[in-house]
């Protein structure tokens, strides 16, 4: 199944990889190396599996690695046109989803088309923390879809984020798509709709940026 293999390719250079093994078969890009490219496939979320909305809905990601960071290059299509999505990089591929970053928009034109390309830490030591806020910060399990704060006084250990998901911005848009109309946390303003395309094609603890470099 195509979206289930992960492909590391440089000039002149191919490898295959099945994501649920973790083979790799090529190094790390260095500075004045060629530079590797990794592809991958993201597919319907559990949740648009669940409501039996757009069975087409596919995307194609592919990660740049450069010296010192990754460029990532994320098409999709299958997805209602002129619309706009969230894309995220996230712990685990489905609900919780567990520690999240928020990454980019994304807005599919009139074919239901998209594309988005951003440059950051997309690799095996892509992660996040915290060591606690501010004393007597804010609960941070209270208000998940309200304003973003900046007083939570949260301590959790260096978090690796391997997935990669996409959320539509607005519930409506993806009520009328035929998705599940609730609202999540997922965009800028904390009010976005449903995830709709995901990594689950990959083990949960094995996404597929904690294969490259």
């Amino acid at each position: 199944m195509r979206g289930n293999v992960l492909r590391m390719i440089a000039p002149g250079i191919a490898a295959l990889a099945v994501a649920s093994v973790g083979v790799m078969g090529l190094a790390p890009t260095q500075s004045g190396a060629l530079p590797v490219k990794t592809q991958f496939d993201m597919v319907r979320s559990t949740a648009a599996v669940k409501a039996g909305c757009l069975p087409d809905a596919t995307a194609h990601v592919r990660v740049d690695q450069r010296d010192q960071n990754e460029r990532m290059t994320v098409d999709v299509s299958g997805l209602p046109a002129k619309t706009n999505f969230d894309l995220f990089i996230t712990q685990l591929p489905d609900a919780p989803f567990g520690v999240s970053w928020y990454q980019s928009d994304l807005h599919t034109g009139r074919n239901g088309d998209g594309h988005v390309t951003v440059q950051g830490r997309f690799n095996h030591e892509t992660f996040s923390l915290s060591q606690a806020g501010p004393a007597n910060g804010s609960d941070p399990t209270q208000n998940l879809t309200g304003p973003a704060v900046k007083d939570t006084d949260a301590v959790f250990r260096p978090t690796s984020q391997f997935h990669v998901g996409l959320w539509f911005n607005s519930a409506q848009d993806a009520a009328n798509a035929g998705c599940a109309g609730n609202v999540t946390p997922f965009n800028g303003e904390q009010q976005a709709g449903t995830q709709i395309l995901s990594t689950r094609n990959f083990p949960a603890d094995l996404g597929p940026l904690g294969q490259i470099g």
